[in-house]
């Protein structure tokens, strides 16, 4: 899994109003295929290239998912971050921030033609020539902005469920396993929240992940044999020797707070979707039963009346 270096808060930005429009080039030659190493960098190089030849896409394929056809190969396009950064810059002309930012939620989206309706919305905003960002009539428009709706939840959800475990060295780890590609759009907000202490949030299904040393984010890739497994459970010889102490307080915290008169299954997943559970401590099976907290002395019939506070006395 490739990649990008961009990110919702990194991305660099232009004044829009400095910029000018022009009109798009006129895409005259025969479609092509087009091929790209599966970086947000080389889509925009991509991009680039589209309107260069001119000569629009039939397809814009990851290399690890190429399908050739019989009688033409698609045209490998190679990662220009220069000409990305221009690109990137250059879309300022015809979108505002916002509208560029759903751009990049779609690429991490992994929607199987991701490629093609990045380039149909550029492409449309590029030639009306105005805002197109509540342009609902078209197709195009409404699944970008269906895409950045649901990137948006799986980010809230995924900062609201991350539960770390802490290592003998002092590392705070945890897995996850989202339905879209969410770590860049989280990285900032774990690095501002956990800025004194080392962690590493790893992507199970994408098998990378984002590691924090106490002064930068970095990115960092797993091979598959190597790769932390979450449903294994990390070894108790890897685990601080307090973790299981910490987890059975969260889960006693936990049972403590609950309400079973209060108790609405339905709206507690539509809350906390199941998919979400096999990585909550407070959804594991419990290494104890649960027992009230006994603190407290009930009144017996006919028992001694208790004190009256000083307000009932007054």
């Amino acid at each position: 899994m490739a990649v990008s270096r961009f990110s919702a808060s990194s991305l660099p930005t232009i004044a829009a109003a400095a910029q000018t429009r022009r009109p798009a080039p006129v895409l005259r030659n025969p479609p092509l295929d087009y091929a790209y190493d599966g970086t947000f960098e080389g889509l925009l190089t991509v991009l680039f290239s589209i309107y260069d030849r001119k000569a629009a896409p039939n397809s814009i394929q990851p290399l690890g998912a190429v399908q050739g056809g019989l009688f033409a190969q698609p045209v490998e396009i190679s990662t220009n971050e220069a000409t990305a950064a221009r690109v990137w810059d250059g879309l300022l002309r015809y979108l505002d921030k916002e509208a560029r930012t759903r751009l990049f939620h779609t690429f991490l989206s992994e929607q199987p033609d991701r490629e093609l309706l990045i380039f149909r919305y550029t492409d449309l905003a590029m030639r009306t020539g105005r805002d197109i960002s509540e342009h609902y009539a078209d197709d195009n428009v409404r699944r970008v902005q269906r895409v950045a709706q649901q990137m948006y939840r799986e980010k809230h959800r995924m900062e609201a469920f991350v539960r770390f475990e802490k290592t003998r060295d002092g590392l705070f780890h945890a897995t996850i396993e989202p339905d879209f590609d969410v770590l860049p759009l989280i990285a900032a907000h774990f690095t501002k929240r956990y800025a004194d202490q080392r962690w590493l949030i790893y992507d199970q299904r994408r098998h990378y992940g984002l590691y924090y040393d106490l002064h930068r984010t970095d990115i960092v890739q797993f091979d598959n044999e190597a790769a932390p497994r979450r449903h294994a459970g990390v070894s108790a010889t890897v685990l601080d020797e307090r973790e299981p102490l910490f987890q059975v307080l969260w889960q006693a915290y936990f049972d403590h707070v609950n309400i079973p008169e209060r108790k609405n299954l339905k709206l507690h997943r539509r809350h906390m979707p199941l998919r979400y559970w096999k990585y909550l401590s407070e959804k594991q099976p419990r290494t104890q039963p649960f027992q009230p907290i006994q603190n407290k002395r009930p009144v017996q019939p006919g028992g001694p009346a208790l004190a009256a506070s000083p307000i009932e006395k007054e």
